[in-house]
């Protein structure tokens, strides 16, 4: 399991375990799994995926970064406006 959180300049959107998340990586989408290597990496415009136990959830965000280290995922992220 990992530990995701998730923080906008509004508020965390969530803080709590997951199996994965999948985030718009600058390069291309990419999937964090437990024991992930530690990365530290940009985020592009789209979709973060993550499945908690109540099942998959979606955040779309304008961009930000991600940190990977120790099994403990951390976002910042704008979030996407809504017309």
């Amino acid at each position: 399991m990992l530990q995701l959180r998730v923080v906008s300049p509004e508020k965390i959107e969530y803080d709590g375990t997951v199996e994965s998340v999948l985030v718009p990586g600058a390069m291309g989408q990419f999937e964090i799994l437990t024991n992930h290597a530690p990365i530290i990496s940009s985020l592009s415009q789209g979709d973060v995926i993550y499945a908690a136990a109540d099942g998959k959830h979606t955040i779309a965000i304008a961009g930000g970064f991600v940190e990977v280290q120790k099994n403990k995922v951390s976002l910042c992220v704008e979030l996407q406006e809504h017309d």
